[in-house]
């Protein structure tokens, strides 16, 4: 539990009851486009590696670890209600999932993310030891 002001959230790993409400919860910022839709399958994918921050029973914040390998996973559909941010609980959510990829020996952990100021206060970098970097190619306008 963390303080913030009097008010406290609570980070949890997210369960499957908690994919119907999960989905409304990231429907306005896919409405604004600032995560991608996810179907009732996706995100049953991402559940069992993903972490809900409550208060007061009503979720204020998810993000989920998709793991891709033994060596790479991502941060993924990272998401607080706009009253909320910059109180603390996304970093709380990025730290649970960047402690799932260590819990899992997992290597490295990458966000795709606009917001890279916030991944950066989060420990993330652009570049892994040796200079490694990773590169895109957008084959399709979203």
């Amino acid at each position: 539990m963390t303080d913030l002001d009097e008010e406290v959230f609570h980070v949890r790993a997210a369960q499957t009851e908690d994919i119907q409400p999960l989905l409304a919860f990231i429907e306005p910022f896919v409405s604004e486009k600032r995560l991608l839709p996810r179907t009732i399958e996706e995100m049953t994918e991402l559940v069992p590696t993903g972490f809900l921050a409550e208060m007061d029973g009503l979720i204020v914040g998810f993000a989920a670890l998709e793991i891709y390998s033994r060596k790479l996973a991502e941060v993924r559909s990272l998401a607080v209600s706009p009253i909320y941010q910059g109180k603390g609980i996304g970093k709380a959510l990025v730290n649970a999932c960047v402690q799932l990829a260590c819990e899992k020996n997992i290597l490295e952990v990458m966000a795709v993310t606009a917001s890279e100021e916030f991944f950066l206060a989060c420990g993330f970098g652009f570049t892994l030891p040796g200079q490694k970097k990773a590169l895109f190619y957008q084959t399709r306008d979203i």
